[in-house]
C-alpha cells in the first residue's frame, strides 16, 4: 500500500514519519492533536503503508463510519476495499482490507474471542480523552494482552486535551509513552452568550440562537443538543426557515441521513447534532456554533438501582471543543446558551464514564477475560469496587457465573450477543418463551431510547410495527438482525403468549414494580426503589408493571417511570425465580415482638402470615431490639433494683473500671451480655416486665471488686444514736437524711469510696423536714448549730436542744422518752 501524493496540507502531516519512527521504536505512544488536524484519518494510512494492518477504534459508530470513508475517498477507493469498517449490526470489509474502523466495544469483543488479534499490527485508539467506558476497558485489555500474548502489537492513543501526560503513564508501564503533538490550524472565534430568558426552555433559547448566528455570520450552522428529542423540538421551532437546510446528526439516524450531514449540501444547512460531533466527526462548511450547554452521559444511581442517561453540564473543555468548531475554516461564531458568569463555574474536564456508568456491562468482559474484579489490569481508572461487585451481583442475577466467579457456558452465549448483559438476557430467555422474533422486537425497542413516544410499551410496539412511531425502519432493521442471532436457539420451542412484560422484566427483573396502594401513581420495585407513574399515563389502572426505563426524578425521593408494560404477579414470579423468598421475620413493632413468614419477590411483599414457632435466636434479637427501641423500663425495676443501679453509678463515676457503667445508652448496649439468662427465655415483652433487673444487673459486678460493694458504697450508714439510715444516691453525690438529735457527738463528716467521697449530711428536724445540709459537720456544729437550735426549738420543746451537741447524748426521742429510758436502766 502506497500514500496518496495529494494527501490533505493537515497539521498531523509533517509528524507521519516521527509517528511510525516512534513506535517502532518504543511500541507504544500518545498523539496530542486536537479535531481537523488529520490525527484520524492521515495516521491510519501512514502506518498501513509502513507496516502492515491497522485497526482504528473509534468511541461511536457514527464516527467510525465516516473516518472509513472519509480515507476511502483519500485513496479514490469504495468503503471496503483498502479501509473498511465494522460496527453493530454493520461492517464493510474485503480480503484487501488494510485498515479497519471499528467501535471499541466491538473491538473489546474481538478481543475477546483472539487475544493476539491474529494479523493486526497496529491499533490506534481514537479520541481517548472523552474518557467512554468501553474505550477505557478496551485499553485495559490491550494493554494485558500486549503484556503477555503479543509484546509486538503497537499501540497508539490519541487525545486531545492536556491529559495526555496520564494517558502515557498507564500506556507505558514502567516507563512512559512518549507523546507527540501537533496543533490544528485554528482561526479566531468570536464568543457570545445569549443566555435563556427566566422559565425560558432550553429549546426556544438555542432556536434564538440559531436565527442570530444564521444572521450575524456565514456558512453553515451546527447545534449541540444532548439527544434525539431535543434535537426534534429544535428542528420544529426552526421549520419556518425557507433557505435553510435543518439537518439532524446522531448515532440512531440512518446512515445515508448521517451522510447528508456529512457532506457540503446546495444550500446554508442548520446541523442539529448529538455529542457525536464535538471531536470525532468534522462537519464540513461550518462557520457558526450554538452551544446549549449540556450533554447527555449514562449515569448510574446506585442507591436507587436505576441507569440510564442523565442530563449534564458540559465540561469547560467540551465547551472549548465544542466552540473550535466554528474556526476550522475561517473566522468563526460561537454562540453558548448560558450565562457568561456560569462559565467559570463548570468542571474542568468531563467525568470518565468508568466513575458514573452502570458497570454490568463492563463486568461481564471482565468475567469472560478470567479477571471478575478487574485485578491485575492496567487502568486509567479503577472501577469504583462497590459499582463493580453491584454489577457482578447482577451477573449472578442474571446466571452469567457461578457462585465461584466463573463464566457460564450461558454467560459466553449472552456475551458473544454483544448486548448489555441484561439484554442479552432478555433476547435469549424471552426468545425461548414468546418466541425469537417478539423478544427481539422488544429487546430493539429497549436498546433504543429514542424510539418510545409513551410510557405505555405495548403502545409503543404498536406504533413501530405499523410504521407510525419515529425511527420505525431503524427498529425493524435492528429487531431482524437480533431475531437471527437466537433464532437457531429457538428451533422447534414451541413459543407462549408473546407477552412483551415478561421480555422487560427478564432484563430488569428487580424493576418488577407493584403499586404502593391502592389509585397511587407510586409503584415499589422489586430492588427496594419506589418510582411514580407520570401523570396521564395510560397505565394508571395497573396493579403491576415490568419498569423497562426509569429515572430519578429530580427534587423527589423516588424515581420516575418513563417507559413499562403491564403485568401480574404470576409473570413476575416466573420472569425473577431467584428474587423470589420466605423468610422468617421476627422484629420489635408496636411494642412487641412480632413473627411473621412473608412471601417476597424481592422488597414487593406478595404475602404473610403469623409465625407461630419463631426461631429462638430471632425472638431474642427482636427483643434486644426493643431494648434499644424502648428502653430498660421494659423491666421490672423495684426499689432495691434501682438503689443497687443508683450505687454502681456513684463507683463508676467516683471509682471508673472495673465498676461498669450503667447509664442508660450502656446498659441498652450492653443487655445481650447482663440479660443473657432472661433472653433465653423471654418470647414477648410481658415476659421482660417480669425480669428482676435488680438480680440480672448484679452480673455487671466485677469480681473480685464486688465483695467491696457495701464497703465502698454502703447502702446503710450507721449514725451515733444506734439507727442504720439508707444513703441515697440518687442525686449522684450520697445523701444521708438524719434528725439533728441523732448526730448529737457526730464529730467528723463520714466518707466512703475509699475515703474519697464526703457524705452530704441533710440534718432533719423532729419531723423529718430539713433544717440543714452539709459536707463538713464540724463547721456546722460550730456555725450552723446555734441558728437551728435557736428556729426549732420554741417549735419542738419536746426533744433535746443542748447548747453544746458534741458532749450531748445522741437519741431518737423525746425528752420524756429518753428519761423513761434511762429509768428503766
Amino acid at each position: 500500500m502506497e500514500l496518496p501524493a495529494d494527501l490533505p496540507d493537515l497539521p498531523v502531516r509533517a509528524l507521519l514519519g516521527e509517528i511510525t519512527a516512534t513506535l517502532d521504536r518504543a511500541g507504544a505512544a500518545v498523539l496530542v492533536a486536537p479535531p481537523g488536524s488529520g490525527k484520524t484519518t492521515l495516521v491510519p494510512l501512514a502506518l498501513a503503508a509502513a507496516e502492515g494492518r491497522v485497526v482504528v477504534a473509534e468511541p461511536r459508530r457514527l464516527a467510525a463510519r465516516a473516518a472509513a470513508s472519509r480515507m476511502a475517498a483519500l485513496l479514490g477507493e469504495p468503503v471496503g476495499r483498502t479501509v473498511g469498517y465494522s460496527v453493530r449490526g454493520d461492517r464493510r470489509v474485503s480480503r484487501a482490507t488494510r485498515i479497519e474502523v471499528v467501535t471499541s466495544g466491538l473491538l473489546v469483543r474481538r478481543l475477546q474471542a483472539d487475544p493476539e488479534l491474529t494479523g493486526t499490527h497496529t491499533v490506534l485508539l481514537d479520541e481517548c480523552h472523552e474518557r467512554h467506558l468501553d474505550a477505557d476497558l478496551l485499553l485495559a485489555l490491550l494493554l494485558d494482552a500486549r503484556a503477555g500474548l503479543r509484546p509486538d502489537l503497537r499501540l497508539l492513543a490519541t487525545s486531545a486535551t492536556v491529559a495526555a501526560q496520564r494517558l502515557a503513564d498507564v500506556l507505558g508501564g514502567e516507563r512512559p509513552a512518549p507523546v507527540l503533538h501537533t496543533s490544528a490550524r485554528e482561526f479566531p472565534v468570536d464568543t457570545t452568550h445569549v443566555a435563556p430568558a427566566r422559565t425560558e426552555p432550553i429549546e426556544s433559547c438555542v432556536a434564538r440562537a440559531t436565527r442570530r448566528a444564521l444572521s450575524e455570520s456565514d456558512g453553515d450552522v451546527l447545534v449541540f443538543l444532548p439527544g434525539v428529542a431535543e434535537i426534534r423540538r429544535v428542528a420544529g421551532l426552526l421549520a419556518d426557515l425557507s433557505d435553510v437546510d435543518v439537518l439532524p446528526l446522531h448515532g440512531r439516524l440512518p446512515s445515508a441521513e448521517q451522510d447528508l450531514a456529512l457532506r457540503p449540501g446546495p444550500r446554508r444547512r442548520v446541523v442539529l447534532a448529538t455529542a457525536v460531533a464535538e471531536s470525532s466527526l468534522t462537519v464540513p462548511g461550518v462557520r457558526a456554533v450554538v452551544d446549549c450547554g449540556l450533554a447527555r452521559v449514562p449515569r448510574m444511581d446506585h442507591r436507587r438501582g436505576l441507569s440510564g442517561l442523565a442530563t449534564v453540564r458540559v465540561s469547560a473543555a467540551v465547551a472549548d471543543q465544542r466552540a473550535g468548531r466554528a474556526g476550522r475554516q475561517g473566522p468563526g461564531r460561537a454562540y453558548r446558551c448560558w450565562p457568561e458568569h456560569e462559565h467559570s463555574t463548570l468542571p474542568r474536564y468531563p467525568e470518565p464514564e468508568i466513575r458514573t456508568a452502570d458497570l454490568t456491562r463492563l463486568a461481564l468482559e471482565l468475567t469472560c477475560w478470567g479477571s471478575p474484579t478487574g485485578a491485575g489490569l492496567t487502568w486509567w481508572d479503577r472501577p469504583p469496587e462497590g459499582p463493580l461487585n453491584a454489577a457482578l451481583s447482577v451477573l449472578w442475577v442474571l446466571g452469567v457465573h457461578d457462585e465461584a466467579g466463573r463464566l457460564t457456558d450461558r454467560g459466553r452465549r449472552m456475551a458473544d450477543l454483544g448486548l448489555h448483559p441484561r439484554l442479552a438476557r432478555a433476547l435469549l430467555d424471552g426468545a425461548a418463551e414468546v418466541g425469537a422474533r417478539a423478544a427481539a422486537e422488544v429487546v430493539a425497542l429497549l436498546d433504543d431510547d429514542g424510539l418510545a413516544t409513551d410510557a405505555d410499551l405495548d403502545l409503543a410496539l404498536r406504533r413501530l410495527r405499523d410504521g407510525t412511531a419515529p425511527g420505525s425502519r431503524r427498529w425493524r432493521a435492528e429487531a431482524d438482525r437480533l431475531a437471527a442471532l437466537v433464532e437457531p436457539d429457538t428451533t422447534g420451542k414451541p413459543a407462549q403468549r408473546a407477552d412483551p412484560a415478561l421480555v422487560v422484566a427478564l432484563a430488569y427483573p428487580e424493576r418488577l414494580a407493584r403499586r404502593r396502594a391502592p389509585g397511587s401513581p407510586v409503584y415499589l420495585m422489586a430492588g427496594g426503589t419506589a418510582a411514580e407513574l407520570a401523570p396521564g399515563s395510560g397505565l394508571a389502572d395497573a396493579e403491576w408493571l415490568a419498569v423497562a426505563s426509569a429515572d430519578r426524578a429530580p427534587g423527589r425521593s423516588h424515581g420516575r417511570v418513563w417507559l413499562a408494560a403491564r403485568t401480574d404477579q404470576e409473570l413476575a414470579v416466573r420472569a425473577a425465580p431467584r428474587m423470589v423468598s420466605t423468610v422468617d421475620d421476627v422484629t420489635w413493632a408496636d411494642g412487641d415482638v412480632v413473627a411473621t413468614s412473608r412471601h417476597r419477590l424481592g422488597a414487593i411483599l406478595l404475602s404473610e402470615r403469623p409465625l407461630a414457632e419463631p426461631a429462638p435466636d430471632a425472638v431474642r434479637r427482636a427483643l434486644l431490639l426493643g431494648i434499644r427501641t424502648e428502653g430498660t423500663a421494659l423491666l421490672r425495676w423495684d426499689a432495691d433494683a434501682v438503689r443497687l443501679r443508683e450505687r454502681l453509678a456513684f463507683l463508676h463515676r467516683v471509682l471508673g473500671e472495673p465498676w461498669p457503667d450503667v447509664a442508660e445508652p450502656a446498659l441498652v448496649t450492653t443487655a445481650e451480655t447482663w440479660l443473657a439468662e432472661e433472653l433465653a427465655t423471654a418470647r414477648r415483652r410481658a415476659d421482660l416486665s417480669t425480669v428482676d433487673a435488680g438480680r440480672a444487673l448484679r452480673r455487671l459486678l466485677p469480681w473480685p471488686q464486688a465483695g467491696r460493694l457495701d464497703e465502698l458504697a454502703p447502702d446503710r450508714l450507721a449514725v451515733p444514736s444506734g439507727s442504720r439510715v439508707r444513703l441515697d444516691y440518687s442525686a449522684g453525690d450520697p445523701v444521708l437524711p438524719v434528725k439533728v438529735q441523732e448526730a448529737f457527738g457526730w464529730t467528723e463528716t463520714p466518707r466512703i469510696a475509699d475515703g474519697r467521697v464526703p457524705v452530704v449530711l441533710h440534718l432533719l428536724s423532729p419531723a423529718g423536714r430539713p433544717a440543714a445540709v452539709t459536707s463538713d459537720l464540724a463547721s456546722f456544729w460550730r456555725t450552723g448549730y446555734p441558728q437551728v437550735r435557736a428556729e426549732l426549738r420554741g417549735r419542738y420543746p419536746k426533744h433535746p436542744w443542748p447548747e453544746d451537741p458534741l458532749t450531748a447524748t445522741p437519741t431518737r426521742r423525746t425528752n420524756r422518752a429518753e428519761r423513761r429510758a434511762q429509768d428503766s436502766r
